[in-house]
C-alpha cells in the first residue's frame, strides 16, 4: 500500500500542517473547485459532508490510481451556518452569535479510492465560548486573524482564550479530525502506518 499515491484535495494549510503533525505527508496537493453554495433547508451536518464528498469525487476524476483526501468544515449556531467571513462587519456579527454560546463545528472528511469508491464521515465537537466583550472582540479582529476562518475564529490561535470548553475533537475544529481520518483511509485500504517514518 506504501506505493500507493495520497492526494489532499485542500488549499487549508491548516490541514496540511495536521497531517504533517501525524507524519503523514501527501504526495500531491491538489485544492478541489467546488460550488459551496449551501442548498435550500441543508443542515449544517449535511452540507459538511456534501462538500468533502463533491472535493474528493472532483479530484479523484483527474488523479487516476490515488487515494484522494477531502475536508470540509462547517461551524453552525444551531442550524445556521457560519462561512468565511468576507468583512470585519461579518466577522463581527459572528463573534457576536458564538459570544457565550455553544456551537457546533461539523467536519466533514471523504476519501476516493483507486478503484472509484467513496466513502466518508462527518465528525461533530461542541465549542463553548465565554462571554466576550465589546473590547475584546474588537481587538481579536484588529489583529486579522479571522480572515479565512469558519466562523470568523480560529481555535488554534489567538481565539483559544475565548473557549470555556469542548466536546469532541480538538482538531476537527482545526480543520481536520485526525483519528478518524487516519481510521478512514485505514479502512479503505490505504495504510498510513507504512508512511509514519516507523
Amino acid at each position: 500500500m506504501s506505493s500507493l499515491r495520497l492526494v489532499l484535495a485542500s488549499a487549508s494549510p491548516r490541514r496540511a500542517a495536521l497531517l504533517a503533525q501525524i507524519s503523514l505527508t501527501p504526495d500531491a496537493i491538489v485544492p478541489a473547485a467546488v460550488d459551496e453554495a449551501p442548498r435550500a433547508d441543508e443542515t449544517p451536518a449535511a452540507y459538511a459532508l456534501r462538500l468533502a464528498e463533491e472535493k474528493a469525487r472532483a479530484i479523484a476524476a483527474c488523479e487516476t490510481g490515488a487515494y484522494v483526501l477531502a475536508a470540509d468544515t462547517v461551524v453552525a449556531c444551531g442550524r445556521r451556518i457560519l462561512g468565511k467571513p468576507a468583512t470585519e462587519d461579518e466577522a463581527r456579527r459572528c463573534l457576536t452569535l458564538l459570544s457565550g454560546r455553544r456551537h457546533r463545528v461539523h467536519g466533514g472528511i471523504a476519501v476516493a479510492t483507486p478503484a472509484g469508491k467513496i466513502a466518508s464521515r462527518r465528525v461533530e465537537t461542541a465549542v463553548l465560548f465565554k462571554r466576550l466583550t465589546d473590547d475584546e472582540i474588537a481587538d481579536y479582529l484588529a489583529r486579522g486573524e479571522w480572515r479565512d476562518k469558519a466562523g470568523g475564529y480560529a481555535i488554534q490561535g489567538l481565539a483559544a482564550r475565548f473557549v470555556r470548553g469542548i466536546i469532541g475533537s480538538y482538531s476537527n475544529v482545526v480543520g481536520l479530525p485526525l483519528y478518524e481520518t487516519v481510521a478512514l483511509l485505514a479502512g479503505q485500504g490505504y495504510a498510513p502506518a507504512t508512511r509514519l517514518g516507523r
